[in-house]
Protein backbone atom coordinates (compact mmCIF):
# COMPACT_ATOMS: atom_id res chain seq x y z
CA UNK A 1 0.00 0.00 0.00
CA UNK A 2 1.48 3.16 -1.09
CA UNK A 3 1.43 6.14 1.87
CA UNK A 4 -1.26 8.47 1.51
CA UNK A 5 -0.39 12.40 1.42
CA UNK A 6 -0.99 12.67 5.01
CA UNK A 7 2.09 10.08 6.06
CA UNK A 8 4.20 11.84 3.69
CA UNK A 9 3.12 15.57 5.12
CA UNK A 10 4.29 14.02 8.75
CA UNK A 11 7.33 12.23 7.58
CA UNK A 12 8.49 15.62 5.10
CA UNK A 13 7.96 16.95 8.88
CA UNK A 14 9.39 14.95 10.76
CA UNK A 15 12.69 14.80 8.84
CA UNK A 16 12.72 18.67 8.86
CA UNK A 17 12.53 18.86 12.60
CA UNK A 18 15.29 16.28 12.61
CA UNK A 19 17.59 17.98 10.09
CA UNK A 20 16.91 21.69 12.16
CA UNK A 21 17.97 19.88 15.17
CA UNK A 22 21.14 17.84 13.65
CA UNK A 23 22.00 21.88 12.08
CA UNK A 24 21.92 23.45 15.93
CA UNK A 25 24.59 21.18 16.88
CA UNK A 26 26.58 21.51 14.17
CA UNK A 27 26.13 25.55 14.44
CA UNK A 28 26.82 24.79 18.17
CA UNK A 29 29.95 22.91 17.70
CA UNK A 30 31.39 25.54 14.71
CA UNK A 31 30.48 28.81 16.65
CA UNK A 32 32.83 27.37 19.91
CA UNK A 33 35.44 26.11 17.32
CA UNK A 34 35.30 30.11 15.91
CA UNK A 35 35.70 31.64 18.64
CA UNK A 36 37.97 29.48 20.23
CA UNK A 37 40.75 29.28 17.29
CA UNK A 38 42.62 32.70 18.35
CA UNK A 39 42.97 31.24 21.62
CA UNK A 40 43.69 27.61 20.04
CA UNK A 41 46.16 29.43 17.02
CA UNK A 42 48.22 31.83 19.66
CA UNK A 43 48.36 29.29 22.87
CA UNK A 44 48.38 26.39 21.19
CA UNK A 45 46.46 23.19 22.48
CA UNK A 46 49.37 21.88 24.19
CA UNK A 47 49.62 24.50 26.77
CA UNK A 48 45.54 24.51 28.01
CA UNK A 49 47.01 21.24 29.76
CA UNK A 50 50.76 21.93 30.11
CA UNK A 51 51.10 25.23 31.33
CA UNK A 52 51.78 25.59 35.48
CA UNK A 53 48.31 27.47 36.34
CA UNK A 54 45.61 29.14 35.22
CA UNK A 55 46.65 33.16 35.28
CA UNK A 56 45.11 34.22 31.53
CA UNK A 57 45.79 37.37 30.12
CA UNK A 58 44.48 39.05 26.83
CA UNK A 59 48.14 38.09 25.39
CA UNK A 60 48.60 34.45 24.44
CA UNK A 61 52.54 35.22 25.20
CA UNK A 62 51.85 37.24 28.80
CA UNK A 63 49.03 34.67 30.77
CA UNK A 64 49.27 30.88 31.69
CA UNK A 65 46.44 28.93 30.04
CA UNK A 66 46.26 25.34 32.12
CA UNK A 67 42.52 24.20 32.07
CA UNK A 68 43.50 20.98 33.61
CA UNK A 69 42.47 21.63 37.21
CA UNK A 70 39.17 22.80 36.14
CA UNK A 71 38.60 19.74 33.65
CA UNK A 72 39.87 17.52 36.81
CA UNK A 73 37.19 19.90 38.99
CA UNK A 74 34.21 18.94 36.62
CA UNK A 75 34.94 15.12 36.12
CA UNK A 76 35.49 14.09 39.72
CA UNK A 77 31.97 16.52 40.73
CA UNK A 78 30.04 14.81 37.82
CA UNK A 79 31.23 11.26 37.94
CA UNK A 80 30.57 11.59 41.95
CA UNK A 81 27.36 13.00 41.75
CA UNK A 82 26.20 10.35 38.81
CA UNK A 83 27.80 7.49 41.64
CA UNK A 84 25.78 8.64 44.12
CA UNK A 85 22.48 9.20 42.16
CA UNK A 86 22.14 6.32 40.02
CA UNK A 87 21.69 4.15 42.65
CA UNK A 88 19.55 5.77 44.43
CA UNK A 89 17.41 6.66 41.48
CA UNK A 90 16.79 2.99 40.45
CA UNK A 91 16.20 2.03 43.84
CA UNK A 92 13.54 4.90 44.14
CA UNK A 93 12.00 3.95 40.69
CA UNK A 94 11.62 0.04 42.15
CA UNK A 95 9.70 0.98 45.32
CA UNK A 96 7.64 3.26 43.39
CA UNK A 97 6.68 -0.15 40.96
CA UNK A 98 7.00 -2.94 43.42
CA UNK A 99 6.70 -2.02 47.05
CA UNK A 100 4.69 1.62 47.50
CA UNK A 101 1.05 1.11 47.80
CA UNK A 102 -0.33 3.04 45.03
CA UNK A 103 -2.03 5.95 47.55
CA UNK A 104 1.58 6.45 48.05
CA UNK A 105 3.22 5.88 44.91
CA UNK A 106 1.36 8.47 42.98
CA UNK A 107 2.15 11.20 45.28
CA UNK A 108 5.80 10.02 45.73
CA UNK A 109 6.43 10.52 41.98
CA UNK A 110 4.89 14.40 41.96
CA UNK A 111 7.53 15.24 44.90
CA UNK A 112 10.15 13.73 42.68
CA UNK A 113 8.53 15.91 39.64
CA UNK A 114 9.00 18.82 41.89
CA UNK A 115 12.60 18.35 42.89
CA UNK A 116 13.16 18.25 39.19
CA UNK A 117 11.61 21.57 38.76
CA UNK A 118 13.64 23.39 41.54
CA UNK A 119 15.66 26.20 40.14
CA UNK A 120 19.58 25.31 40.12
CA UNK A 121 20.28 28.84 41.96
CA UNK A 122 17.88 27.42 44.72
CA UNK A 123 19.71 24.31 45.19
CA UNK A 124 23.15 26.81 45.46
CA UNK A 125 21.25 28.59 48.18
CA UNK A 126 20.53 25.86 50.29
CA UNK A 127 24.07 24.40 49.45
CA UNK A 128 25.80 27.49 50.70
CA UNK A 129 23.75 28.13 53.86
CA UNK A 130 23.20 24.53 55.24
CA UNK A 131 25.33 22.08 53.52
CA UNK A 132 28.71 24.33 53.33
CA UNK A 133 28.75 25.04 57.11
CA UNK A 134 28.42 21.21 57.60
CA UNK A 135 30.91 20.21 55.72
CA UNK A 136 33.32 23.14 57.60
CA UNK A 137 32.28 21.57 60.77
CA UNK A 138 34.16 18.51 59.41
CA UNK A 139 37.20 19.98 57.75
CA UNK A 140 36.88 23.85 56.65
CA UNK A 141 36.47 25.50 54.45
CA UNK A 142 33.39 23.64 53.94
CA UNK A 143 32.99 24.88 50.61
CA UNK A 144 34.72 21.88 48.61
CA UNK A 145 34.41 18.86 45.96
CA UNK A 146 32.46 17.06 48.59
CA UNK A 147 29.50 19.49 48.87
CA UNK A 148 29.73 19.89 44.72
CA UNK A 149 28.84 16.56 44.48
CA UNK A 150 26.16 16.20 46.99
CA UNK A 151 24.28 18.89 45.13
CA UNK A 152 24.52 18.03 41.57
CA UNK A 153 23.68 14.31 43.31
CA UNK A 154 20.13 15.60 44.17
CA UNK A 155 19.95 17.58 41.22
CA UNK A 156 20.41 14.78 38.82
CA UNK A 157 18.72 12.03 41.45
CA UNK A 158 14.87 13.23 39.89
CA UNK A 159 16.07 12.27 36.43
CA UNK A 160 17.22 9.07 37.02
CA UNK A 161 14.40 8.18 38.83
CA UNK A 162 11.52 9.40 36.53
CA UNK A 163 13.12 7.73 33.67
CA UNK A 164 14.06 4.53 35.88
CA UNK A 165 10.26 4.44 37.18
CA UNK A 166 9.20 5.07 33.11
CA UNK A 167 11.77 2.20 32.04
CA UNK A 168 10.06 -0.05 34.75
CA UNK A 169 6.40 0.26 34.03
CA UNK A 170 7.35 -0.05 30.34
CA UNK A 171 8.28 -4.03 31.04
CA UNK A 172 5.25 -6.39 30.00
CA UNK A 173 3.11 -7.38 33.25
CA UNK A 174 3.11 -10.50 31.28
CA UNK A 175 6.58 -11.26 31.51
CA UNK A 176 6.64 -10.34 35.35
CA UNK A 177 3.68 -12.47 36.01
CA UNK A 178 5.50 -14.94 34.13
CA UNK A 179 8.34 -14.95 36.10
CA UNK A 180 6.73 -14.83 39.27
CA UNK A 181 4.68 -18.13 37.93
CA UNK A 182 7.91 -20.13 38.13
CA UNK A 183 8.75 -19.32 41.55
CA UNK A 184 11.08 -16.47 41.82
CA UNK A 185 11.00 -14.60 44.95
CA UNK A 186 10.22 -10.55 44.81
CA UNK A 187 13.88 -9.47 45.13
CA UNK A 188 14.94 -11.90 42.06
CA UNK A 189 12.06 -10.83 40.09
CA UNK A 190 12.92 -7.01 40.27
CA UNK A 191 16.95 -8.11 40.20
CA UNK A 192 16.98 -10.56 37.20
CA UNK A 193 14.00 -9.72 35.25
CA UNK A 194 12.53 -6.04 35.54
CA UNK A 195 15.94 -4.32 35.91
CA UNK A 196 17.31 -6.69 33.10
CA UNK A 197 14.35 -5.72 30.97
CA UNK A 198 14.49 -2.20 31.67
CA UNK A 199 18.44 -1.30 31.62
CA UNK A 200 18.10 0.54 28.09
CA UNK A 201 15.32 3.15 29.82
CA UNK A 202 17.59 3.40 32.60
CA UNK A 203 20.61 3.82 31.13
CA UNK A 204 19.23 6.64 28.92
CA UNK A 205 18.40 8.21 32.49
CA UNK A 206 21.51 8.35 33.78
CA UNK A 207 22.85 9.73 30.25
CA UNK A 208 20.70 12.46 30.73
CA UNK A 209 21.61 12.98 34.19
CA UNK A 210 25.51 13.33 33.33
CA UNK A 211 24.98 15.62 31.07
CA UNK A 212 23.10 18.27 33.37
CA UNK A 213 25.73 17.23 35.86
CA UNK A 214 28.50 18.30 33.44
CA UNK A 215 26.71 21.31 32.54
CA UNK A 216 25.32 22.63 35.69
CA UNK A 217 26.94 25.83 36.67
CA UNK A 218 25.14 28.28 39.56
CA UNK A 219 24.75 26.07 42.17
CA UNK A 220 27.98 23.97 41.46
CA UNK A 221 29.80 28.14 41.24
CA UNK A 222 28.10 28.23 44.78
CA UNK A 223 29.50 25.82 46.55
CA UNK A 224 32.64 24.50 45.65
CA UNK A 225 34.90 27.54 46.51
CA UNK A 226 36.09 28.36 42.71
CA UNK A 227 39.84 27.67 43.41
CA UNK A 228 41.91 26.45 40.71
CA UNK A 229 43.44 23.56 42.20
CA UNK A 230 43.23 19.89 41.56
CA UNK A 231 41.93 18.27 44.67
CA UNK A 232 43.79 16.13 46.92
CA UNK A 233 40.69 14.96 48.82
CA UNK A 234 36.85 15.28 48.87
CA UNK A 235 36.94 18.32 51.48
CA UNK A 236 39.27 20.60 48.42
CA UNK A 237 37.95 23.90 46.87
CA UNK A 238 37.61 23.28 43.47
CA UNK A 239 36.34 25.40 39.94
CA UNK A 240 34.72 23.38 37.13
CA UNK A 241 34.86 24.88 33.82
CA UNK A 242 31.21 26.31 33.98
CA UNK A 243 31.99 28.09 36.84
CA UNK A 244 34.98 29.15 35.47
CA UNK A 245 32.95 30.98 32.02
CA UNK A 246 30.58 32.32 34.32
CA UNK A 247 33.09 33.96 36.79
CA UNK A 248 35.69 35.08 33.94
CA UNK A 249 33.64 36.15 30.68
CA UNK A 250 32.29 39.49 32.09
CA UNK A 251 35.71 40.88 31.87
CA UNK A 252 37.76 38.44 29.87
CA UNK A 253 39.32 39.79 26.86
CA UNK A 254 41.72 38.95 23.80
CA UNK A 255 42.96 35.38 24.13
CA UNK A 256 41.76 35.36 27.91
CA UNK A 257 38.25 35.79 26.40
CA UNK A 258 38.99 33.37 23.57
CA UNK A 259 39.81 30.86 25.83
CA UNK A 260 37.42 30.63 27.84
CA UNK A 261 35.96 29.55 24.34
CA UNK A 262 37.90 26.91 24.62
CA UNK A 263 36.27 25.62 27.80
CA UNK A 264 32.77 25.42 26.43
CA UNK A 265 34.48 23.88 23.45
CA UNK A 266 36.31 20.98 25.96
CA UNK A 267 32.88 20.74 27.80
CA UNK A 268 30.98 20.48 24.37
CA UNK A 269 33.81 17.54 23.47
CA UNK A 270 33.00 15.73 27.11
CA UNK A 271 29.33 15.66 26.31
CA UNK A 272 29.68 13.97 22.94
CA UNK A 273 32.46 11.14 24.27
CA UNK A 274 29.88 10.56 27.35
CA UNK A 275 26.66 10.17 24.48
CA UNK A 276 29.38 7.69 22.11
CA UNK A 277 30.68 5.76 25.46
CA UNK A 278 26.61 5.13 26.61
CA UNK A 279 25.72 4.43 23.38
CA UNK A 280 28.45 1.62 23.01
CA UNK A 281 27.85 0.20 25.98
CA UNK A 282 24.06 0.33 25.94
CA UNK A 283 22.17 -2.79 26.27
CA UNK A 284 19.35 -3.36 24.07
CA UNK A 285 16.14 -3.81 25.37
CA UNK A 286 14.86 -7.18 25.73
CA UNK A 287 11.11 -7.36 25.83
CA UNK A 288 11.23 -8.67 22.12
CA UNK A 289 13.47 -11.18 23.49
CA UNK A 290 11.77 -12.13 26.16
Amino acid sequence: MSPSAHDRLLAAWLRTCAAVSAAVVVLIAVFLVAESWPALRHVGLSRFFADPSWHPSADAAAGTFNLSPMLAGTLLASLGAVAVATPAGVLSAVFCQFFAPPRLASPYRRLIEILAGIPSVVYGFWGLVVLVPLIRRLEPPGASLLAGIAILALMILPTVALQADAALAAVPRGVLRAAAATGLSRSSLITGVALQAARAGIFTGVLLAAGRALGETMAILMVCGNIVQVPASLFDPIRTLTANIALEMAYALGDHRSALFVSGLVLLVLVAVLVGLVEALRPRSVHARV
